[in-house]
């Protein structure tokens, strides 16, 4: 299903014109209009998805076996020295349109791209309470 007012809907189905990387029956990598570093692209699902959650098992296996040969492909391209792949799921995760994409972004030496985040200690309460729920 596509959703008529979906930006990536439109991107991902080809009704917007884009700087495609690669395109199957289910996937469409496009090169991110507004890039961390050079060579950012986003792998986005031609049926509307709106984050990880909704999409089924196949899907999402497909979605990384793509990635693997996309940013194995888009490394040799590029001469980057590494790689993020980033998927936001919510608001509060950093998603701001929503349906599912995955960003690939291309990683240089000292490239200044800000993906960090604070790290914390697994507390013994935290611990046990996750595994208790799991």
């Amino acid at each position: 299903m596509k959703v008529d007012d979906c930006i990536f809907c439109k991107l991902a189905n080809g009704e917007i014109p884009t700087a495609t990387l690669y395109e199957d029956e289910d996937f469409r990598v496009i090169l991110d209009a507004n890039p961390a570093s050079k060579g950012h692209a986003l792998i986005i699902p031609k049926e509307h998805y709106a984050n990880l959650y909704e999409l089924d098992d196949e899907l999402a296996g497909k979605a990384m076996i793509l990635a693997k040969k996309m940013v194995t492909k888009l490394t040799e391209v590029l001469g980057c020295d590494g790689y993020n792949l980033v998927q936001n799921n919510g608001e509060c995760a950093g998603q701001t349109v929503f349906h599912f994409h995955l960003h690939m972004i291309p990683r240089y030496k000292d490239d200044g791209v800000g993906l960090g985040w604070k790290l914390n200690t697994l507390t013994d309460e935290d611990r046990e309470d996750i595994l208790s729920k799991v």
